[in-house]
């Protein structure tokens, strides 16, 4: 029986680790029949050799979200490898320390700045330099978490995720004439390479898990994985500009 995601061709990108979001996004993509393609920034070696655990390993090219060189060549490194684009998954965010903490108004701007470049404008970023190998049924996926209130120690993180929230409805709205959606899925506390630099993760994972209707599994990105491939699928033709909770049913309980 052919999967979900047969014959397509999709971009990751924030393939760090295993134990990263977009790392189990790609097996399942690949599981489900995709062709996948991994960008890696800086640390190259390191993204090949998890890459190599993948079902399947995939290429991988380099790309720094805020390179404007790298992004005006990504559509010409993509087609040696895919000759189109069904799907993009933007997992990327990064804030300086000092937007990150008990102060939230101690951060200076360049260190907000980049924290806001990285994390928002990014997937615009990357709409952008993808646009050429997008078609008609294509979709792109961003990873969030829940922007909607102040989460301790978040701070400036949680800013550039609400602009993330806001830069998905505009990108819908900018590419839904094209036949392109832009979803994000908001997950709930994992313990990634990114989660530990935010203070007072393990408060956050005993929430979920005493809160959430489903309960709540922190080392398991798996569920976030198989989320974000459905949104790659054609199984939501209709669904764009949207927040997609995969967090337990933690949404949904009252704080």
């Amino acid at each position: 029986m052919a999967g979900l995601l047969a014959g397509k061709r999709v971009l990751v990108t924030g393939v760090l680790t295993e134990s990263s979001i977009a790392f189990h996004a790609a097996r399942t993509a690949q599981e489900q029949g995709a062709r996948v393609v991994l960008t890696g920034y800086g640390r190259l070696g390191l993204v090949r050799r998890i890459a190599n655990r993948l079902p399947d390993p995939p290429p991988v090219i380099e790309l720094d979200v805020t390179d404007g060189d790298l992004l005006a060549g990504l559509a010409e490194q993509l087609h040696q490898h895919v000759d189109r684009l069904d799907g993009v998954l933007h997992s990327v965010a990064f804030a300086p320390e000092s937007c990150l903490g008990a102060d939230f108004t101690a951060a200076p701007w360049r260190d907000v700045a980049t924290a806001l470049e990285v994390s928002a404008y990014s997937l615009s970023s990357l709409a952008v330099a993808c646009r050429p190998l997008l078609r008609p049924g294509s979709s792109i996926v961003g990873v969030d978490f829940d922007a909607r209130v102040a989460w301790p120690g978040y701070n400036w993180m949680g800013v550039a995720k609400a602009a993330l929230e806001s830069t998905t409805r505009y990108l819908a709205r900018e590419l839904g004439p094209e036949g392109v959606r832009v979803n994000l899925v908001a997950a709930g506390p994992l313990r990634t390479v990114a989660a530990r630099s935010i203070p007072g993760p393990d408060d956050l994972e005993d929430a979920w898990r005493r809160r959430a209707p489903l309960g709540w599994d922190s080392g398991d990105p798996g569920p976030v994985g198989r989320t974000i491939c459905a949104l790659l699928s054609d199984w939501l033709p209709t669904t764009t500009g949207a927040v997609v909770p995969a967090d337990g049913g933690f949404h949904a309980i009252g704080r």
